[in-house]
Parts: structure tokens; C-alpha cells; sequence
């Protein structure tokens, strides 16, 4: 991409974000004990427009619900839940032309020269790692928000790290805003801009850590501040090429320390952006070796 037309796009998003309607407190706060139905299209959206949502964004998510259960990028009670109870659209409302596209199966542009992943790929990476309500979940890459609003369906301890300060300051805005109008489930969510290749070590350690950038090796300081027991998430190649690994840390009764690495693609590649890094306050290059 040009430089010219990406500050261009990218002033765009910001002034599409900042033309949003203002939000009003229309939905009904959030409870553990929220459950929506999965037995019909009609009854989700139905049930969906009594707590206050847009039929037409609630007709799109039950829609690719299904197709995540067909694909086998959703499974379990859990996590089912999470994604119908995640209104994507919110967070694609930062620019009117990926508003409407909020559950395609598409990496779609917000700005600064990153992307909102897929349904597809949040699900099966949330999946993976199997977040029980009370885990500690860290997750490097905010971009959007959208992964970590899945993850607050979860548990009540999500912590994201976005290294672009002006985009993890306007998703912490939306984050904000989404809570006043009623998604109190984002106040589980604690932020911070800064360099995520260092990871969060005064909130570790992690039961989960779920990274949404590639690099070519698994950062040293994540592996630490995570649990033993614990699982990570995170496209593992070169530039454009990466294959998503499940990270299984595991202490054997001497207490020694090990590591498995699955592929949960059979390994298809999938591109990321890369995971870029802080010298000074200046994003300079990547973490790749």
C-alpha cells in the first residue's frame, strides 16, 4: 500500500469514528446467566432484539455462528455463547465502508495499517485455548477490540496489549462507550499500548495467551509469563506465511519445563500482520529474528 493512500484511509477511519452517533444506554446489562437460544434463526434474533440489538446485525451474526459450527471453527457450549453474545458490528463501526461487513469471512481494514480478523479465525483461536470464567487471558494485538469482547464473555480477567497508541486509545474509547450503553461485560477488559513482545508481567501470570500478529519464533517473555499448564495461541513463520500453533506449556513432576506445539490448521497458511516493535516511542520494524 502507498503511504499516501494509507494516511489517507487511515485519517478516514479516524474521522468516521469520531462522526459515530452518540451511544445510548439501550441494552440490557450483562449477566453470566445470559444464554441465548441456539434452537432457531427466529428465536436468537428475537431474543436478541428483547435485550436491544439490530435484527439485522443479529440475523448476520446467528448466520455465521452456523458456518463456524459447519467449518468446526466453533464448538462448546462456552464459546458458542461468547461469539452470539459478541456484537462485532460495534467494532466495524469505526469506518462505514466494513460497518455492514462485520461477519464475513474476511480480514477487513481499520485503519493504521491493520486489519480485523474473521469470525473464523477469532473462533477457532479462542476455541483452542479453552478459557475457563476466573482464567487470567492475555492477549497481544487489540486491533479492533473484537478479540478481547469475545474473550470478556469468558472470564472475568482479559488483559490486551495494542503497540499503535492511537488505535489501543480509540478501542479503549469504544470500549468505554459500549459499557455505558450496556455491554457491561467490558469492564472485564484492562488495556494498555505498548510493546506486546514483553508481554504484561506485573498482571502475570496467564492461564491463556492468545497473540493476533506473526512473527517467526514464540517471544521468550510470553512463554514465561505464562502458567505452568497454561496454553498459547500465535502465527508462527515468515512475512505473510505463518501457521497458527496451539503452545502447551507443561512441568513434569521434577519440575523441569516443557513445551508441545500443534498446528490447528494441519498446516494451512494463514497471513498475519506482522508483529511489529517499540524503539523509543517509534514502531521500528518487526520482532522477527
Amino acid at each position: 500500500m502507498k503511504r499516501r493512500n494509507f494516511v489517507s484511509g487511515t485519517a478516514a477511519l479516524a474521522a468516521a469514528a469520531l462522526a459515530r452517533p452518540a451511544f445510548a444506554a439501550t441494552i440490557k446489562p450483562y449477566s453470566w446467566d445470559l444464554n441465548p437460544p441456539t434452537d432457531t434463526r427466529d428465536n436468537f434474533i428475537a431474543w436478541g432484539k428483547g435485550r436491544g440489538e439490530d435484527p439485522f446485525f443479529l440475523g448476520q451474526r446467528w448466520d455465521r455462528y452456523q458456518a463456524m459450527v459447519r467449518n468446526k471453527d466453533l464448538w462448546g457450549a462456552a464459546t458458542i455463547r461468547a461469539f452470539l453474545l459478541t456484537p462485532r458490528e460495534e467494532f466495524s463501526a469505526v469506518s462505514a465502508a466494513i460497518h455492514k461487513r462485520a461477519y464475513e469471512h474476511a480480514f477487513l481494514d481499520i485503519g493504521y495499517g491493520v486489519t480485523m480478523s474473521g469470525p473464523h479465525i477469532q473462533g477457532r483461536m479462542t476455541n483452542v485455548i479453552d478459557v475457563k470464567r476466573g482464567e487470567k487471558v492475555l492477549e497481544i494485538g487489540t486491533g479492533s477490540g473484537c478479540q478481547s469482547a469475545y474473550i470478556a464473555n469468558l472470564t472475568e480477567n482479559a488483559y490486551t496489549i495494542e503497540i499503535i497508541k492511537p488505535l489501543a486509545d480509540r478501542t479503549r474509547g469504544i470500549y468505554d462507550k459500549l459499557i455505558e450503553k450496556g455491554y457491561t461485560e467490558f469492564q472485564h477488559i484492562k488495556t494498555k499500548a505498548a510493546d506486546g513482545y514483553y508481554g504484561w508481567a506485573e498482571a502475570g501470570p496467564f492461564d491463556k495467551i492468545i497473540v493476533t500478529c506473526g512473527i517467526d519464533h514464540v517471544p521468550p517473555p510470553l512463554l514465561q509469563q505464562l502458567k505452568p499448564g497454561g496454553l498459547m495461541v500465535i502465527p508462527v513463520g515468515p512475512p505473510g506465511a505463518q501457521r497458527v500453533l496451539k503452545v502447551s506449556k507443561i512441568q513434569g513432576a521434577d519440575g523441569s519445563i516443557t513445551t508441545s506445539r500443534e498446528d490447528i490448521y494441519g498446516g494451512k497458511i494463514v497471513p498475519f500482520v506482522p508483529f511489529t516493535k517499540l524503539e523509543g516511542d517509534k514502531i521500528v520494524g518487526s520482532h522477527n529474528r
